[in-house]
């Protein structure tokens, strides 16, 4: 067979083969990480501890629904919920709270990619949330398998002209069509293994420039890019109402880059001079300030810590103390046996340890009534430890060892990630906690989880033995 014959041929089936693996290449099946998530942050606002849910926007503009989940107790009435894009608010939507735990909804608008805030204003006070919205930005990954497969079809309607009239030529664009066959599916298959940018607001501040276009490598930092530590400013701000200030440790100006831990912006943990606590999230009212309602029964000096995160700087815990006059009527503090059962809230609860050495791992598990407590800030239950305590003590000024572990929510099979739904009542009865306590001597321990909406605090003392080499 000639050449002149066989050239057309040849042009032919590698157009037909080109053709079949543009038809039949699979599209790119994953494009990355999701583009932005639901945010749930615990807020105490005024005498309501609320879990606000932002939902995940997109597209934008479009809407923006918001939950609050109400918890046991929580005083029914208005909340006015506002967004707010540099200073001017955009849209509003009053949520009417009923008396029924559980979670209420509203529709607000976000018009823009980039750094929002939510405003919740209960007609006392106003709680400003900082949250991102992302822009929807096709990857590169993307960007390279539509392409080559754009220029695949280009390149398939110039061989099979080149073919009609010129069949030798018709070889040059259909060697360029396969190769960018290749190439597109090649990024279509890889695009499952890229690791996906870091989320503006969650792993980069939102003003780096990378919210309108998370893929944008920023310019390379000239200086330690690590946050340094915060100091904790808290101070009484009128009866009844605790305000909070948070400082850089290196330049003294408010600390306002915190991401979400945990459900919060910041953990505020008191603990009264008999040895009550609170695990309060308080409402941040400008930059580094934030502020939180506080009925104290007790007068004295109060032990205050701060548990947050920052961008590039890691979860940090800030302690101080606090001096209050007591604003509320006085009540002997909750008692603290030790392990075994007592009644919480008006149901048995069982709690148990293994043998608690200082240096080696112990377990703290705490039995409720049934299988049906709910996950709160997104976990199953919270153990705070502070210790070791003086003997016949209950302040914990000055305790050396200050401690917040979790107990997480089962894996649900078939389940595809995101937050544990708090509506959902389907865990337990067993709260357990692995902790390694330091140090030999005294504790008092509070165990956390909620049932019912209501967040119950199991509080209890236990003494940890010395260890090898150690004295109390």
């Amino acid at each position: 067979m000639s050449s002149e014959r066989r050239g057309p041929r040849v042009a032919f089936a590698a157009v037909v083969l080109a053709l079949l693996a543009v038809t039949g290449a699979a599209p790119a099946s994953a494009d990355g990480a999701p583009v932005g998530a639901d945010l749930h942050i615990a807020q105490t606002l005024g005498d309501r501890e609320l879990t606000v849910v932002i939902r995940r926007a997109e597209p934008v503009p479009g809407p923006l629904r918001v939950e609050l989940v109400t918890h046991t107790g929580t005083r029914p009435g208005p909340v006015l919920a506002r967004t707010s894009f540099a200073g001017a608010v955009t849209s509003s939507a009053t949520i009417a709270l009923g008396a029924a735990p559980g979670p209420y909804d509203g529709t607000l608008r976000v018009d823009r990619p980039g750094p929002w805030e939510l405003l919740l204003d209960d007609g006392e006070q106003v709680a400003r949330i900082p949250f991102v919205v992302p822009a929807l930005v096709t990857s590169p990954w993307e960007k390279t398998t539509y392409g080559g497969f754009v220029a695949a079809g280009v390149l398939l309607l110039v061989a099979l002209g080149a073919a009609v009239k010129r069949p030798r030529f018709a070889l040059v664009p259909a060697a360029g069509m396969v190769a960018a066959v290749a190439v597109a599916v090649t990024a279509a298959l890889l695009s499952a293994q890229i690791t996906p940018p870091p989320a503006p607001g969650a792993a980069l501040d939102p003003t780096e420039g990378t919210v309108d276009d998370p893929f944008a490598v920023p310019p390379p930092s000239i200086v330690d890019f690590s946050r340094p530590p915060v100091n904790l400013l808290a101070r009484a701000e009128g009866p009844g109402k605790l305000r909070a200030d948070l400082v850089d440790g290196s330049t003294g100006r408010p600390v306002d880059d915190l991401l979400v831990h945990d459900n919060a912006l910041v953990h505020l943990v008191l603990v009264s001079p008999a040895g009550r606590m609170w695990h309060l999230h308080p409402v941040r009212t400008a930059p580094g300030s934030y502020s939180v309602r506080l009925d104290a029964p007790e007068t004295g000096d109060y032990a205050v810590s701060a548990e947050l995160a920052r961008r590039g700087g890691g979860v940090q815990l800030a302690r101080t103390k606090l001096s209050l006059t007591a604003t509320a009527p006085p009540s002997p503090a909750p008692a603290a046996p030790g392990p075994g059962p007592r009644q919480v809230g008006g149901m048995p609860v069982d709690l148990k340890t293994t043998p608690l050495t200082a240096g080696r791992t112990g377990t703290v598990t705490a039995r409720f009534p049934a299988a049906d407590l709910q996950p709160w800030l997104g976990m199953l239950g919270h153990l705070i430890v502070v210790g070791p305590l003086p003997d016949g003590a209950e302040t914990a000024i000055g305790a050396p060892v200050w401690a917040h572990a979790h107990a997480m929510t089962p894996v649900v099979p078939g389940a595809v990630g995101g937050q544990p739904d708090e509506t959902v009542a389907a865990y337990g009865p067993d709260v357990a906690f692995s902790y390694t306590f330091p140090l030999p001597g005294r504790y008092r321990l509070w165990v956390q989880a909620e049932r019912g909406y209501s967040v119950l605090t199991v509080p209890a003392t236990v003494e940890v033995a010395a260890g090898n080499g150690e004295s109390r």
